[in-house]
């Protein structure tokens, strides 16, 4: 693809004025565990009798580490680690992510490597491996399929995160049923609970989560929930028989303190940053709007949306690209289908996957939003720029928001700077 900066597309853009902004803050509840908390509450739930009495000296365990970017996911693991290790049991870390990676053993122990976890700094095994056992058949006639090396162990903790899936909307969405059949069912499992399409995909987790749980394999689940910073809010051991009652209700706590754009509506969304440590779609749709299927909605409504970089956690991995309407070349070029298109096959959703257009600068993919806009001029659009979908506890708004903001149309939105024009390099890329 030819992709220019001093061409026609360049020339028909070049005069085009971006607004002006003014930094703000969103203020959340911001109730959360400190890293230095983490340890001490683990160990607590972990040493419930119900929770204790399920490990045994001598037993093998198996503990999930998934791809998403959980926050203190390092101090999490490494403590339920110690506290298996303080039991008597000999604890290993399987990588539980379906596709991820570029559905290989050696690109999941990379995504886990970026998170700091290795057996070095968890203090044990880490075996990966893409390899997946037939474990049975769900209700509805779903093959369930679980990591071999999670199968041959003595039993499974499931560490993740329990948050809104950026998808599809069920009792369950992300979080310990989901890690069961799509994580630990590797790719194979995970293309199995996909294969009906987004639409079922609510029936297929759930259904498939108990022909797991009653295979007598998992110990218990340690979910966490976050709050709208990202923070570390809760963290529960749940024995395996009260799964699919709990996670539910902990997922309307996720619920009440996810983040959100509280201006509601604008005209272009710029994001600086997507990528797999922040969402399964490179950007959060809960927060973007920018959902990849009709089964889910919600998130701020806009025009535009322009993605500019993928974090170098991600690997090439730019799913959700598909999501914006103009992307930079920066972004294009740190694209390796080979470690997105496994999700695509996996997932059979194509959406997230597309190209948008590409422009060759930052500063041109933001023109070129900002002039295909309707019902409103460059200027006087409203721009709402956040660096990715996982942190807003600070972002940047055009100056058209600024009256409202001042006047407290949004509750938990302040101004916190100036106007500032938009800062770029010789080269047209962002700062």
């Amino acid at each position: 693809m030819q992709i220019m900066d001093n061409g026609t597309v360049a020339a028909l853009l070049q005069d085009i004025p971006i607004p002006k902004m003014f930094r703000a803050a969103q203020e959340f509840d911001r109730t959360h565990l400190s890293p230095n908390e983490i340890p001490g509450v683990i160990e607590a739930e972990m040493s419930r009798p119900e929770i204790a009495a399920r490990l045994k000296p001598g037993m093998r365990v198996a503990i999930t580490a998934g791809s998403r970017g959980i926050r203190n996911v390092d101090i999490i693991t490494r403590a339920i680690v110690d506290q298996v290790k303080r039991a008597g049991a000999s604890p290993f870390i399987v990588p539980a992510m379906g596709s991820h990676g570029g559905a290989t053993a050696e690109g999941q122990r990379e995504v886990l490597a970026g998170y700091g976890i290795t057996e070095e700094t968890m203090g044990c095994p880490l075996l990966s491996s893409m390899e997946a056992v037939r474990i049975g058949t769900s209700s509805l006639g779903k093959p369930v399929y679980m990591d071999k090396n999670a199968w041959e162990s003595d039993g499974v903790i499931i560490s993740c995160r329990i948050k809104p899936h950026n998808a599809f909307r069920g009792h369950v969405e992300s979080g310990p049923c989901k890690m069961m059949t799509v994580g630990l069912g590797k790719q194979r499992g995970a293309s199995f609970v996909h294969s009906d399409g987004m639409d079922h995909i609510a029936e297929n987790i759930p259904t498939m989560a108990e022909t797991v749980i009653g295979t007598g394999r998992i110990l218990f689940a340690l979910p966490c929930v976050e709050n709208a910073y990202d923070e570390t809010l809760l963290l529960e051991a749940i024995l395996p028989e009260n799964i699919l009652t709990r996670e539910p209700e902990l997922l309307q706590i996720a619920f009440a303190h996810m983040p959100k754009l509280i201006v509601g509506e604008g005209d272009v969304l710029i994001v600086d940053r997507m990528g797999k440590n922040y969402s399964g779609t490179g950007v959060d749709p809960n927060i973007t709007g920018t959902f990849s299927t009709p089964y889910a909605s919600g998130g701020v409504k806009v025009q535009r949306t322009v993605f500019l970089r993928l974090t170098e956690e991600s690997h090439g991995n730019a799913l959700g690209v598909g999501l914006a309407d103009v992307i930079s070349k920066r972004l294009y070029d740190a694209i390796d289908t080979e470690k997105m298109y496994p999700n695509c096959i996996t997932s059979t959703v194509l959406t997230s996957a597309r190209i948008p257009c590409v422009m060759a600068t930052d500063k041109l993919a933001i023109q070129m939003a900002l002039r295909t806009c309707s019902r409103v001029t460059p200027e006087k659009a409203r721009v709402i720029r956040i660096a990715n979908s996982l942190h807003i506890g600070e972002i940047w708004l055009s100056e058209r928001y600024y009256e409202d903001v001042v006047a407290g149309k949004y509750p938990g939105v302040k101004a916190i700077g100036g106007f500032e024009d938009m800062q770029f390099t010789e080269d047209g890329e962002l700062v």
